[in-house]
């Protein structure tokens, strides 16, 4: 049976798009799936500091070049959410809203999503005034305080950028110091509207209409505590988007990825990229190159 295309990528984040590139330029056919706009978590970022040979860029900016360039390369790439994937008689199936795709080799590119907390009004203040992106949100919160939950890069981040709107910003982490780069822990640390509020956990989200506060407890002495604030944005670690690959390919215990060091899963031609991927460190840059390196073992398992 003639496959659909040589290459299917699921995901439209930066490993998936320069995954794009690369099998565009290799002249594989191939196509990007991404039920949301391309970029991924990426668009989402306000600014981009730390990407080799841009100083400053926003995320979406930078997403909208990748896109570009991989489309001048002859990359298709199709609005389409997959609802499973499975292989058989050497061809790989993608089940999506619109039908079935075929494929001899498969790049699974399909990125995470923000953790939630899982604490009493979170859920049913979501969309109004729990948030879990500063960037699409933080502009609704002129004049008033907020609070960020979270101590790594992206609540720094998050919370710096917020300071162009709130008139206080509560950065609430459960330990005595924040993850985040030592960087941005100075400039966070500058930044006269940032209060940290260190070792304290959520333990519920107050409000009816909207967020009227948190309520917090210390970690330290369990001891209660309230902040008055109307908004939340939460940053507390990433839950992968592979729940269509159950029972597919091998999900450690967060539900990511495991590869070997060329990016392949033990599905013959099936390779994994970017932030779905079980690996230490997730950035733009370190999803550029599992892109690079996992369309390029695509191409040598359909050449061999």
């Amino acid at each position: 049976m003639t496959p659909d295309y040589e290459m299917i990528i699921i995901g439209g984040g930066p490993a998936g798009l320069t995954a794009g590139i690369y099998a565009a330029r290799a002249r594989r056919k191939t196509v990007l799936l991404e039920k949301h706009g391309t970029g991924g978590q990426m668009a989402l970022t306000w600014e981009v500091e730390n990407y080799p040979g841009v100083e400053k860029i926003s995320g979406y900016d930078l997403g909208q070049r990748m896109e570009q360039q991989a489309r001048s390369f002859g990359l298709e790439i199709r609005s389409l959410d997959v609802t499973g994937v499975a292989s058989g008689g050497g061809l790989h199936r993608v089940g999506t809203t619109e039908g079935e795709l075929t494929c001899r080799a498969l790049v699974l590119a399909s990125g995470a999503r923000n953790n939630r907390l899982g604490v009493p009004g979170e859920a049913e203040l979501t969309g109004r005034g729990v948030s879990y992106c500063a960037t699409c949100d933080g502009a609704f919160y002129q004049g008033v305080p907020v609070a960020v939950i979270g101590g790594g890069d992206t609540a720094l981040e998050e919370a710096l950028f917020l300071t162009r709107f709130a008139s206080r910003v509560f950065l609430v982490h459960r330990r005595a110091e924040f993850r985040g780069t030592r960087l941005l822990q100075e400039r966070v640390a500058a930044e006269p509207k940032i209060e940290p509020v260190l070792e304290a956990v959520v333990e519920r989200v107050e409000g009816s209409d909207g967020v009227t506060g948190l309520a917090l407890k210390s970690v330290r002495t369990g001891a209660a505590s309230r902040l008055a604030v109307e908004g939340v944005f939460v940053f507390v670690g990433w839950t992968p988007n592979t729940e269509f690959l159950a029972g597919f390919v091998p999900l450690d215990a967060k539900g990511f990825i495991p590869t070997t060091q060329n990016l392949e899963t033990p599905v013959p031609g099936v390779f994994a990229a970017g932030d779905c991927r079980a690996k230490v460190l997730r950035q733009i840059s370190t999803a550029v190159g599992d892109g690079a390196l996992a369309a390029t073992m695509a191409d040598h398992y359909l050449s061999h």
